[in-house]
């Protein structure tokens, strides 16, 4: 294990920029919940069960693994922010742990509310590849730990909307065509009258939007893996194209104002001395898409991407020191800010 301020410090590789549609898709995730044949569900265990039932999966696993309440506060406040865990799983702590791997690609959450949550994040648009990619862990893991499993509801789990597949999968969408020329709407009234859930931003414990969208599937039960997956990625194709002609009816009927935003957020974004969470996130999205429609060239989405992580509250603390200070985290939020865009990409 790494020591708690070189654990989870370099970007994840999912914030390559490399992925299929990477200019509309920020990542596409796979998520699958697993429970042990012998043991209770942890919300129904006690600590000392819950710290067995870790110690059991860590002594068969090939993956590195760790307590939750070894790591330091900024440590799990990161977990967080790295899209790796939800603030509930920082409470009451007792047993719970994880693993990562693979440049955080893939991780492990152990004693969340089921027993093992298995994650992989890639870049841009493909669940085909993050799934198949998944699945060989998943059986690895399955040939080391009894599964849950019944022949007649699938995978068991403590919350029955898992039940079946036990499959999440989602896509974080950059939609910022739609949300100007306000046909944001009908596109997610189509979204949920297919079954599919939309939530605003992608988590990492992000309360500002940036015009970033979540879709995932919500039926787990009756449905195969393959099936969910296409029908996920088949859907997030046609919003894409829905984004595309939004943006180029945007700039077509208002080019001069577009292209004055986008140049003004980068140009506060290398300039700024104060810069809120809030204020980056929106400012970053008009620069996203100034990249995306090749109006700014001398910064990359690469570079955005990992920004969108690294001036988080926790990791701009574990750079330049914690703070009790508003002011003074947003200070050191725009300064290094400032550094990353002006050493140019």
């Amino acid at each position: 294990m790494k020591k708690d301020n070189e654990l989870m410090f370099a970007p994840p590789i999912w914030t390559n920029a490399v992925g299929n549609y990477s200019d509309f898709v920020l990542s596409s995730k796979i998520k699958l919940t697993r429970n042990l044949q012998q043991f209770k569900f942890p919300d129904r265990a006690t600590p000392s069960e819950k710290t067995k039932i870790f110690n059991f999966i860590a002594e068969r696993f090939q993956y590195p693994t760790f307590l939750l309440d070894k790591l330091s506060p900024l440590d799990r406040e990161r977990l967080v922010e790295r899209h790796i865990a939800g603030p509930e799983f920082l409470k009451n702590m007792e047993g719970k742990g994880l693993g990562l791997w693979d440049k955080e690609s893939f991780s492990v959450v152990i004693n969340d509310e089921d027993h093992i949550k298995i994650q992989h994040i890639i870049s841009g648009l493909n669940l085909g590849l993050a799934y198949k990619e998944i699945n060989k862990v998943d059986n690895f893991i399955a040939d080391l730990l009894p599964y849950s499993f019944s022949s007649q509801f699938g995978y068991l789990t403590a919350s029955p909307t898992n039940i079946g597949t036990a499959l999440r999968a989602s896509i974080c969408l950059h939609l910022p065509g739609l949300v100007h020329s306000e046909k944001l709407r009908k596109v997610l009234d189509k979204l949920s009258q297919l079954g599919f859930a939309v939530k605003t931003g992608c988590g990492g414990g992000l309360k500002t939007e940036g015009n970033f969208f979540e879709i995932s599937n919500l039926a787990t039960l009756g449905r195969k893996e393959e099936e969910i997956i296409e029908s996920l990625e088949k859907t997030a194709l046609e919003v894409i194209e829905y984004e595309k002609e939004a943006r180029g009816i945007l700039f077509k009927t208002a080019r001069l104002q577009v292209e004055d935003k986008i140049w003004r957020a980068y140009g506060i974004l290398k300039n700024a001395n104060l810069l809120s969470l809030e204020e980056f996130v929106n400012l970053s999205s008009a620069v996203r898409l100034g990249i995306a429609m090749k109006i700014l060239k001398d910064v990359d989405l690469k570079t955005i991407n990992e920004l969108l992580l690294c001036v988080k509250p926790a990791h701009i603390k574990t750079i330049s020191g914690d703070t009790n200070s508003s002011t003074e985290l947003d200070n050191r939020r725009a300064m290094y800010v400032k550094k990353i865009l002006n050493k140019g990409c």
